[in-house]
C-alpha cells in the first residue's frame, strides 16, 4: 500500500479507538500485515483492516457480515460494530485486536483448537446468498502469478507440470456435501481473543470444507508436518463432527485422503507457485521450505497419481 494512504489507515484507526480529541496516548500501534491481498494495522485494541483493491464490495460485506453471526460468535472473531468506512477505493473494517499464534513456539500451536474451530465452522449451516469460498480460485491465480513473475525459472516449469495433473479445481465437482468454509485456513489465521477464534473472512464462503484442510494435508504430505501433529488436529476435527473426510457420516476408519488428495494437491502447488513468484520479484533463492514444496509437486508431476502421505499418523 501506498505510503500516504497507510498514513490515512493509522489515521483512522487512531480516530476509532479514541472518539474523542487525544493529544498523545499510549497504545501499542503497528502494521501487522501489508500484501497485495489487504493492510492491517492495530492501534491498542483495536485493529483496522483495509481489504484487497478490486474486491467485489457486496460479497465482502456479505462474508464480513457471517463473523457476526451468533451462531458463530465462539468460532470467527466478530468485526467491530459500526459503520465500514472506504479508503482508496477499497473496504475498511474494523476488528478488535487478538493475539497470534507465536511463530516461535510450534511446539504449543493450538492445533486441537484449529481442529474444532474448523469442525463447528463447517457444521454451521451458511447463510442464504453467500457466495462461494475462494480456495480453489486463490490456487488458480497463484500458479497465474508465478507465470507472469517467474516464467524463465526452472522449477516453474516443474510446478506446472504437477499443476496439468490436476482437474481445474474451479470446475471440479465434489461429493462431499456444500458446508461454510473459511477458504484461506492457516495458523496465521488464528488468534486468541480471549479464547482462540479463526479470523480473515475474505475468502469466506460455501463450498467442499476439504479446501480448509488442504495446507496441513500438503505440509504433512509433504513431510513438513510431523505426524503426531497431523494425527493432533485431524482427530480434534472428525471427534468434533467436522464433515470434510466424511467420517462423520461415513463412521471411523475412513481414508481421509478419498476426500482431501485433490485439494491437498491445489494447495502443494499454489504454495510452490507462490513461493516462485514472490522469490524472483525479491530476488533471493528459495528457502529449504519452499524447495520441499517443488519437490513434492515433482512427486505429483511423475507419479501423477494420490498425494500420498509420508507415514500412517
Amino acid at each position: 500500500m501506498e505510503e500516504t494512504v497507510l498514513v490515512q489507515l493509522h489515521a483512522l484507526a487512531r480516530a476509532a479507538a479514541h472518539p474523542g480529541a487525544e493529544p498523545s496516548c499510549p497504545c501499542a500501534v503497528g502494521v501487522l500485515a501489508d500484501r497485495d491481498d489487504g493492510t492491517v494495522v492495530r492501534h491498542g485494541r483495536l485493529v483496522l483492516k483495509s481489504h484487497a483493491p478490486g474486491s467485489d464490495t457486496e460479497e465482502l460485506r456479505s462474508r464480513v457480515g457471517v463473523a457476526s453471526l451468533p451462531a458463530l460468535a465462539e468460532v470467527l472473531l466478530p468485526p467491530l460494530p459500526g459503520p465500514r468506512a472506504a479508503l482508496d477505493g477499497r473496504l475498511v473494517t474494523g476488528w478488535p485486536y487478538g493475539a497470534p499464534v507465536d511463530p516461535e513456539e510450534p511446539a504449543a500451536a493450538p492445533w486441537e483448537e484449529a481442529g474444532r474451530l474448523l469442525a463447528l465452522l463447517h457444521r454451521t449451516p451458511p447463510p442464504p446468498a453467500l457466495p462461494a469460498m475462494r480456495a480453489p480460485l486463490k490456487a488458480a491465480l497463484a500458479v497465474e502469478r508465478m507465470r507472469r513473475s517467474a516464467p524463465d525459472r526452472p522449477a516453474t516449469a516443474t510446478v506446472l507440470r504437477a499443476w496439468r495433473t490436476l482437474p481445474d479445481p474451479t470446475e471440479a465437482g465434489s461429493t462431499a456435501p456444500a458446508a461454510l468454509c473459511h477458504g484461506d485456513f492457516h495458523l496465521g489465521q488464528l488468534v486468541r481473543a480471549p479464547h482462540w477464534r479463526l479470523i480473515d473472512v475474505d475468502d469466506l464462503g460455501v463450498g467442499d470444507p476439504a479446501w480448509d484442510l488442504a495446507r496441513p494435508a500438503a505440509w504433512f504430505a509433504a513431510g513438513l508436518l510431523p505426524p503426531e501433529v497431523w494425527s493432533r488436529f485431524l482427530g480434534a476435527y472428525e471427534s468434533a463432527g467436522g464433515p470434510a473426510t466424511g467420517t462423520a457420516t461415513g463412521g471411523p476408519g475412513g481414508d481421509p485422503w478419498a476426500r482431501l488428495d485433490l485439494p491437498a494437491r491445489a494447495l502443494t502447488v499454489q504454495t510452490a507457485a507462490l513461493a516462485l513468484a514472490k522469490s524472483a520479484v525479491e530476488g533471493r533463492p528459495l528457502d529449504e521450505v519452499e524447495e520441499v514444496m517443488i519437490d513434492t509437486c515433482a512427486r505429483i508431476a511423475s507419479l501423477r497419481t494420490e498425494l500420498a502421505p509420508p507415514a500412517s499418523p
